[in-house]
């Protein structure tokens, strides 16, 4: 008969036919599982070998389960030599661009695997000049400039004039292979391919409120949800759970200091706390660099103070009496002279905490978060070498976006918004002689070398009373400090100072590096801070 015509099918799309099965067997324990081009050119397929497979009808412990055997079958072309391997790890950059020429697209991958560790303004500097005379018309040349448009697309780095100058090139594939990096670019990630990995503590959860809280409650709630989440607000150290962040921030969830007495939370929260305490079993002491708790009286109003607290009161399985705007004013009223954080035990002599949520928050004693293998490798390496792989590995790009992340907390002390209070230094505007390693064991270490700058002091009036903040300047007519509850310093006379004691740990709290996810994390976060400050020679 006549051959059927050849179906007709638009350019770029993606279709395949049929042909004689590559590999197969007879064996009914026969379980391939994976199969990738190996750098010598031959696919290599695992198989798994088991006579069992299903993971719902047998039990994981199944002693039919085969732990034993197992292959890999290697599969070459016959009369074909093997390709020669390529040079790819370790290899410096401008040899692994060229790389990006070589004809089997497995080598290339795994160019570009090499290439996302390495440093994104070294591989975007180094690629601008490699790609600077290729033809976007000429089929090769624009292949090439395709694979330099990728790599700006993983490194999170736009370059507008590449991209239209193969969306304009005369050979299809590219133009069309151009058109979906438009289309990621412009059309679903307004923020880059950096979006991609954007952390979900950055994003608004939608909190619906609980059916026991009617009319205005309601809407207190839904406006508590909203302050919750701001900038340097509640969850950037309490997190979007409610769970603190291990033995750093405590946690919400079914704290009796969040469920019990209405006026010693607020009294927390309008002026902080600031002193060993202990939250379902889990103590957090300054001692250990815990940081005090942010005062929040010239941040809100009474009315954003009530829905807030009537929010934390009521989600995560809370459940309590919503907090009044009233009753905040009132507290305000009372306290409208305090100048310093309270002192845990200071707030349970006035108000202490009830016994059956004291029981039942040990009950349910929240579960730390914290990333402690990773400290402790971290702890137990060399500080000079840790500093030169974050330069060598890290990222900087990445390490702003982290080091802006509400999880790393790292810019509510050194970058605050509006209207808070600066507790660390800001680091574009640090010129320090501290070495890379040095810089590392101020990280790891926060209290053993302490900034003069920013050292915390506790000032004891002749009255009897202790203001704690960072000592900005003290002459023979006062004594000023940049207090965390104020916006503006404190100044006290001199005739009215008892005694000046500086403390020996720092605002910095130890063990923030439990926070991060992984040693790449800590490698970009490094290389940012390292590169971000100022430095002078000794």
């Amino acid at each position: 008969g006549k051959p059927k015509p050849q179906t007709q099918r638009k350019f770029g799309e993606v279709w395949g036919t049929p042909v004689k099965a590559l590999l197969q067997s007879d064996d009914r324990n026969f379980r391939p599982t994976d199969a990738i081009v190996g750098e010598d050119g031959a696919l290599y397929v695992s198989d798994w070998h088991n006579v069992i497979i299903g993971h719902m009808q047998h039990n994981i412990r199944d002693p039919n389960r085969d732990h034993a055997h197992g292959r890999i079958f290697r599969l070459t072309a016959k009369g074909r030599p093997l390709q020669k391997p390529v040079a790819i790890a370790g290899q410096p950059i401008h040899a692994l661009l060229e790389n990006l020429k070589h004809p089997v697209d497995g080598v290339r991958h795994r160019t570009r695997v090499e290439l996302s560790g390495r440093p994104t303004e070294d591989v975007i500097a180094a690629t601008k000049k490699w790609m600077k005379d290729f033809n976007p018309d000429d089929e090769t040349e624009a292949h090439h400039l395709l694979e330099a448009l990728w790599l700006h697309q993983q490194h999170d780095v736009r370059d507008e004039a590449l991209l239209a100058k193969l969306l304009a090139s005369k050979v299809p594939h590219a133009a069309l292979a151009a058109a979906t990096v438009k289309h990621f670019w412009h059309d679903v990630d307004q923020d880059g391919a950096g979006g991609f990995v954007a952390q979900p503590v950055q994003e608004f959860v939608k909190f619906d409120p609980p059916a026991h809280l009617d009319g205005a409650d309601r809407k207190a709630y839904e406006k508590g949800a909203e302050i919750y989440q701001r900038e340097a607000h509640c969850m950037t150290c309490h997190q979007p759970q409610g769970k603190g962040m291990g033995a750093i921030y405590p946690t919400l969830v079914g704290s009796p200091w969040v469920l019990g007495s209405e006026e010693r939370l607020a009294k927390s929260v309008l002026h902080g706390l600031w002193g060993p305490m202990t939250v379902n079993g889990q103590t957090y002491d300054p001692a250990r660099g815990v940081p005090p708790m942010t005062a929040f009286r010239a941040l809100l109003n009474d009315e954003e103070t009530a829905a807030v607290l009537t929010f934390v009161r009521n989600t995560w399985g809370n459940k309590a009496t919503p907090v009044s705007a009233d009753l905040v004013a009132r507290v305000r009223k009372d306290t409208a002279a305090r100048s310093t954080f309270w002192n845990p035990d200071e707030l349970l002599a006035a108000h202490p905490l009830e016994p059956d949520l004291v029981a039942a928050g040990a009950a349910q004693a929240a579960e730390s978060t914290g990333n402690i293998a990773l400290e402790k490798e971290l702890l137990a390496a060399d500080p000079a070498h840790l500093a030169e792989v974050a330069r060598a590995r890290g990222n900087a790009g990445r390490g702003k976006k982290l080091f802006y992340d509400a999880r790393s907390t790292c810019y509510t002390c050194h970058d605050p918004p509006a209207g808070a209070v600066r507790l660390g230094p800001n680091l574009p505007d640090l010129t320090t002689t501290l070495s890379d390693a040095e810089v590392v064991e101020s990280i790891l270490h926060p209290s053993k070398r302490i900034d003069p700058g920013y050292a915390q002091v506790t000032v004891v009036t002749a009255d009897g009373k202790q203001m704690t903040g960072i000592k900005v300047e003290e002459n023979d007519r006062e004594v000023v400090l940049r207090s965390p509850t104020q916006a503006e310093p404190v100044r006290i006379a001199r005739s009215n100072v008892d005694e000046v004691v500086a403390s020996p740990a720092s605002l910095m709290p130890a063990g923030l590096v439990q926070l991060l996810k992984d040693r790449r994390e800590f490698n970009d976060l490094l290389r940012y801070v390292l590169e971000s400050r100022g430095r002078k020679e000794p």
